[in-house]
């Protein structure tokens, strides 16, 4: 249980984390105003609240492990939110990133 929580923790991160920031991207660079970028500065605020919760008292190992969801997070994001079409590169890191996030987070440690 305590994996499915860490992974659902990491999920609900990359949403508040990536979201925040295509957010405050989308008010700046589309011009879509200033209350884009106030929900993106919510968002990123939120994120840092989030990563908090992880079961692992380490925060160097949860924050690096969490870098592999932000990788692959992003690229799903940009598929989903902006037609991005990753080509088979990206999707070979986003899957070297993600085994990252599986040997750092839950390899049994003794």
């Amino acid at each position: 249980m305590t994996i499915v929580k860490s992974l659902l923790l990491f999920v609900l991160a990359a949403v508040a984390e990536i979201g925040g920031a295509w957010l405050v991207w989308q008010g700046l660079r589309e011009q879509r105003g200033l209350l884009w970028i106030a929900g993106g500065v919510l968002a990123l605020g939120a994120y840092g609240f989030v990563a908090a919760f992880q079961p692992d008292p380490n925060f160097g190992r949860v924050l690096a492990a969490y870098g592999g969801v932000f990788v692959a997070g992003s690229l799903l994001w940009g598929m989903l939110m902006d037609g991005f079409k990753p080509d088979r590169w990206d999707l070979i890191g986003a899957a070297i990133c993600l085994v990252g996030v599986l040997v750092i987070m839950y390899t049994p440690r003794g």
